[in-house]
């Protein structure tokens, strides 16, 4: 059975559209309800949300759904995506739920949902909550339903977790910091993070307004943070997206290191540390430089579909701790269930603290190799992947690369298109390789 609205990270869409209207919420609200009453007499939900206009619309429907199935609710206000997860733990929580679009525009919302250790659901999950969806509702008697209250010091509770994933015996003192916290759910959390920790802080992206979650501050546009770190003379810059959990680092020399670079700094940190780390898992889409780095330093390296939750999924499996996404998702499970934009920075700097070396210096001799895209128009019904043309370039790719580099083909999701990637030490060779596996598709 296929999904009718869960995508890779909850149910996404713009507000007013459906899914995301407050009469589908309401029924979510219902439908989890009814799945959650299956296993539990009387279920406790956990409600976060960034800081969107329509967060207020949408909260106020799930709870009403939660409620018209017996289940209670507490309120977080806004409070960043992993924030949700960690609360959703510590008080022993049925759920928790998290009203956010993480990176996209104030126009679009969504909803994901934590389990009571904090994780991200499987998808046989969301299939039984799409089930629920398609049956009639039941309504519990007025004795039974939900009662709903505000969780006051949800932004404290997370703020001192967030302290205790750094060592006790180091601070940030002597390091000025600017945090960019995208309008979003982290805006009054992350700066105070970094601020009780011994840091000098310089605030930008904190001012939402219900409509400027993400406009041209945050990880997806690290362009205002790298001028800030200039202008202040700043030794770093923090940016998060609209609910926190993924980052991106600026050094004050103005480069941006991406999740790919950060996962291989978190590594390496804990081997200098004596620390095992057997493997570490990243996506399709993680450069290949990073994966060849790792594996010189004995660190094996698996590749999940692309999305948080399937390389949670990998990490889980394979009894590993690291991983993440060249987005700025990064997985630490010795610190958290799951992927947190303040906690992963704060390992990061943890590790140039501790050995007084800069993120630049952790990963000297580390080059991130050159990609070269192409986006090929597919013909209506062409079957390519039975392509005998495209199976031939492949392999003639293949030996030009000599296993330094690598490629990665893929069908659009929105688009009659074939996304084809390749990736190598040099650009030359990327382009000449991906514009003759493009020629193939189109012969």
């Amino acid at each position: 059975m296929t999904r009718k609205y869960f995508g890779t990270d909850g149910i996404r869409g713009t507000v007013g559209q459906s899914p995301i209207t407050p009469d589908f919420v309401l029924r979510l609200g219902h439908a989890v309800g009814q799945v959650l009453k299956r296993t539990q007499a009387r279920p406790t939900v956990l409600i976060g949300k960034d800081t969107r206009i329509s967060g207020y619309m949408l909260e106020s429907a799930l709870e009403a759904g939660f409620a018209s199935a017996g289940v209670d609710v507490l309120l977080t206000g806004p409070l960043p995506t992993p924030g949700v997860a960690y609360l959703t733990r510590a008080l022993r929580l049925s759920l928790g739920v998290v009203i956010s679009a993480s990176h996209n525009p104030f126009g679009d919302n969504g909803i994901k949902f934590f389990s009571a250790h904090g994780e991200k659901l499987p998808d046989e999950w969301e299939l039984e909550v799409e089930s629920a969806l398609e049956l009639a509702p039941s309504w519990v008697p007025s004795t039974d339903l939900g009662r709903a209250r505000r969780l006051e010091d949800a932004r404290g509770r997370y703020i001192e977790f967030c302290k205790a994933t750094f060592a006790n015996d180091l601070s940030l003192r002597g390091l000025k910091i600017v945090v960019d916290s995208a309008h979003g759910a982290a805006y009054q959390v992350a700066p105070e993070v970094f601020h009780e920790l011994g840091a000098e802080v310089i605030r930008i992206g904190g001012a939402p307004n219900g409509l400027n979650i993400n406009d041209g501050v945050g990880a997806t546009h690290p362009a205002a943070l790298i001028e800030a770190v200039k202008a202040h003379n700043a030794d770093y810059g923090i940016a998060l997206d609209g609910d926190a959990d993924r980052l991106q680092l600026i050094d004050r020399a103005g480069r941006l290191f991406n999740g790919d670079e950060l996962l291989y700094v978190l590594v390496a940190d804990r081997l200098e540390r004596g620390q095992a780390v057997p493997g570490a898992v990243g996506t399709l889409m993680t450069n290949m430089a990073v994966e060849l780095a790792l594996q010189d330093r004995g660190v094996s390296f698996v590749r999940a579909k692309v999305g948080d939750r399937y390389v949670l999924e990998e990490l889980i499996c394979r009894g590993w701790q690291l991983g993440g996404e060249g987005s700025g998702h990064l997985i630490a499970l010795d610190r958290h269930t799951t992927g947190d934009g303040i906690v992963s920075a704060l390992q990061v700097l943890q590790a140039v603290v501790r050995s007084g070396r800069s993120v630049a210096d952790w990963l000297n001799g580390v080059h991130l190799f050159p990609q070269c895209l192409i986006n090929v128009k597919l013909q209506p019904g062409q079957d390519w992947k039975s392509s005998q043309a495209l199976s031939a370039a492949q392999e003639s790719v293949q030996k030009q690369l000599l296993g330094r580099g690598r490629v990665l083909i893929r069908p659009s999701g929105t688009e009659p298109l074939l996304r084809v990637m390749v990736e190598a030490q040099d650009l030359e060779l990327a382009q000449r390789c991906a514009e003759q596996l493009a020629k193939a598709v189109t012969s």
